[in-house]
């Protein structure tokens, strides 16, 4: 499959200046770059499908240059409802080298999204090239900004734009003026690497593609020469019509530890996110968010139709997005953590690799020869399943306390095996 039929199949496809998607497959220049804005210290699944289409790019030859907008991130991207908060200087230098770091190890030459069951390092030929527009910002004299990009736009152009109408239109909530300009930034960024590394075609999401539209107009203005953005659309939860990302107050995040901020979201809980999906979103998220191929996928589809209450399908969804974003160990050791919890396996049959990799998933706490055994109201408190003693043993009494499956009411039950403790509906710790 070429990279303009596999774009269109797997849905990375909305605004585009590129008239044929063929010219993709023999574009002369093979440099594309995607940027991100430091707006918080996690990505979240939003991003990743941005992302997941540069891998798909990635996979057909084509060198990623991926943007931290470090200048960007203290003026803050427009929203079509009101003015964003700005960002302190320490919380965006915070939030960008957060999600570099994600953004690195998704495209990076052997993450699962770009080599799949392959991990060797030699068989790859191109490296990311990580940028920060505040680089090229900090010195950025204001009058010389003003007398180039400023005068290469007329008010007209900028009005015109789809957020900047609902914001001061009739019963609009008003634009700043550092908002207002955050779009010419953005123009002068691709301007900007079209020089310095001869990149001719942005990547983006749909919600992006009139600010990246900006720096076309600006390159064909002072380089006499084309270049081009493609869009993909942003991601639909086709049940609930809601968009996948932070500002939906829904967001699942690439972050799989607190930063700083609270953004994030365990392995466990992310692998049930996906392996939760109901029928009808399933073969549309599989295609944009795993690197299973067509013929994969349609393999996947049609097992899951002969018995679809074993949710096959939702299981390949949840490994593969899971292995993209958490690596393959974690993968597994979420795969048989919900075993165990929902699928009726026994922890006696793991090995001790499955036991410490579920223990790199949940909150653990070690028997030892010194300590061969714990009281259950210790071992809530001590794995932060409850904040205190007295929790602990309201807990037990409301029935809402099991080990290894089997509800516990008596608070001065002692553990002294492997156990996994559960507190509620989706509390879970690890005794071993």
């Amino acid at each position: 499959m070429k990279l303009s039929e596999e774009l269109i199949w797997r849905g990375f496809q909305a605004e585009t200046t590129i008239k044929d998607p063929s010219n993709l497959d023999e574009r002369k220049s093979k440099k594309f770059y995607l940027g991100a804005d430091p707006s918080a210290d996690s990505l979240t699944i939003g991003n990743l499908a941005a992302l997941m289409m540069c891998a798909c790019f990635v996979r057909h030859g084509y060198k990623p240059y991926l943007l931290v907008g470090g200048a960007t991130g203290q003026i803050g991207d427009p929203k079509e409802t009101g003015e964003r908060d700005l960002k302190s200087i320490e919380e965006v230098e915070h939030n960008k080298a957060c999600i570099k770091k994600q953004m690195e190890g998704i495209i990076s030459p052997d993450s699962a999204a770009n080599t799949k069951d392959d991990g060797d390092a030699e068989n790859d030929d191109w490296e990311v090239t990580m940028v920060d527009n505040y680089d090229w910002f900090k010195d950025m004299n204001y009058l010389e900004f003003l007398r180039t990009v400023g005068k290469a736009f007329s008010m007209t152009q900028l009005l015109d734009r789809k957020f900047i109408q609902s914001r001061i239109g009739e019963g609009g909530s008003g634009i700043s003026y550092a908002e207002f300009s955050y779009t010419l930034i953005q123009g002068y960024d691709f301007w900007h690497l079209y020089k310095k590394y001869g990149i001719d075609l942005q990547l983006c999401g749909a919600d992006q593609y009139g600010n990246a539209s900006t720096g076309i107009h600006l390159i064909n203005k002072f380089e006499n020469a084309e270049a081009d953005v493609w869009s993909t659309p942003l991601i639909i939860d086709p049940v609930t019509g809601r968009k996948f990302g932070k500002s939906e107050g829904n967001a699942i995040w690439l972050s799989s530890k607190d930063n700083g901020q609270g953004n994030f979201t365990s392995v466990f809980d992310f692998y049930q996110f996906w392996l939760n999906q109901p029928d009808e979103s399933v073969e549309y998220l599989l295609k944009i968010y795993t690197v299973y191929d067509k013929d994969e996928i349609e393999k996947i589809l049609a097992e899951h139709k002969t018995a679809p209450e074993k949710r096959l399908a939702q299981k390949a969804l949840a490994k593969g997005v899971t292995e993209v974003v958490h690596g393959k160990t974690s993968a597994n050791a979420a795969i048989t953590l919900t075993e165990i919890l929902f699928g009726g396996k026994k922890l006696g049959v793991l090995s001790e690799t499955e036991i410490e990799n579920i223990a790199l998933l949940l909150p653990t706490i070690k028997l030892s020869e010194d300590r061969p055994q714990i009281n259950l109201v210790d071992a809530l408190v001590e794995s932060e399943l409850v904040s205190s003693k007295t929790e602990a043993r309201n807990m037990i009494k409301s029935n809402a306390v099991s080990v290894n499956g089997e509800k516990i009411t008596d608070e001065n039950f002692i553990i002294m095996s492997l156990s996994i403790l559960k507190r509620g509906k989706n509390k879970f710790a690890l005794v071993k």
